[in-house]
């Protein structure tokens, strides 16, 4: 899906997501329309405040994921652990959530924001989200918020995903999405992922048709993806060089405002089958 050296994905990820563990005011873009917690139509007046201020998600995933009592949650990406402390509340006593990490950092945030509220049922693990260290069929609902779009791998996280899922157990995530083609721009589509920036959300995010083919590839049914907001240029500039919305042709600033207008925040959900083909 891209020509850029996985290992470098990682680490420019890692690197960006560290800084923001130890500093929370840094942040993926010029402001906050892809990293933060004023997407949540919620009080977090109750989350740690260290755990609110490193969100950088694109949407609001509790809105979708409808937890219940004693449910296991799986929050992929976990970071400062908001996700997880909001889950948590919902699944209660009975339930669990497990929040999985990359970075050390984030881990270290996540786990000392979660002494501070004192949470029991919330556990982190160090991970890949195209290694899960979770059990088979151990999970009954994943929850993202703008993850996926990080990985250089998106069918391994899938199919990683549907592995760790029970039977009839839901994704319901939250990312960036490509809403139409890259491939009427006048640039190729290799060009344009290799100059943004991976770790802002924008430079891995897929396409609705694209996302979709590799979850059912991975073998998930009832798959909805739905727009929820799309960017305007003053949302992304900052996440693009200078060269490439600097000095442009009237018909070179045209072409990145059609590409620009098609990144989107979106709503995720699918499920594992309970049994043959399509049930």
């Amino acid at each position: 899906m891209t020509s850029i050296n996985p290992n470098d994905i990682y680490l420019k990820v890692t690197d960006t997501y560290r800084a923001v563990a130890l500093d929370s005011s840094a942040c993926c873009g010029t402001n906050n329309s892809c990293c933060g917690s004023d997407l949540y139509d919620i009080d977090l007046s109750g989350a740690p405040a260290d755990a609110v201020a490193s969100s950088r998600g694109c949407g609001n995933p509790q809105a979708i994921a409808a937890l219940l009592p004693g449910n296991v949650v799986l929050d992929l990406g976990s970071g400062g652990g908001l996700d997880c402390f909001l889950a948590a509340e919902r699944v209660g006593p009975t339930g669990r959530v497990y929040g999985v990490d990359m970075t050390d950092e984030m881990l270290t945030l996540a786990r000392r924001n979660a002494d501070a509220i004192g949470v029991q049922n919330v556990e982190f693990r160090k991970g890949l989200i195209e290694q899960l260290p979770i059990q088979d069929s151990s999970i009954d609902v994943i929850i993202s918020n703008c993850v996926i779009n990080l990985s250089p791998d998106k069918p391994a996280a899938m199919r990683e995903a549907f592995r760790v899922l029970r039977t009839g157990g839901r994704i319901a995530m939250s990312d960036v999405v490509i809403d139409g083609t890259l491939s009427d721009l006048s640039v190729d589509e290799a060009t344009i992922r290799a100059s943004l920036d991976w770790s802002g959300c924008i430079g891995g995010a897929l396409t609705i048709s694209d996302f979709t083919h590799i979850l059912q590839q991975a073998g998930f049914v009832d798959i909805a993806i739905t727009v929820t907001q799309h960017y305007a240029p003053g949302d992304l500039y900052g996440l693009m060089p200078a060269t490439l919305h600097e000095g442009l042709s009237d018909a070179e600033r045209a072409d990145m405002g059609n590409l620009i207008a098609r990144f989107a925040s979106a709503q995720i959900t699918a499920r594992k089958p309970r049994g043959g083909c399509c049930s």
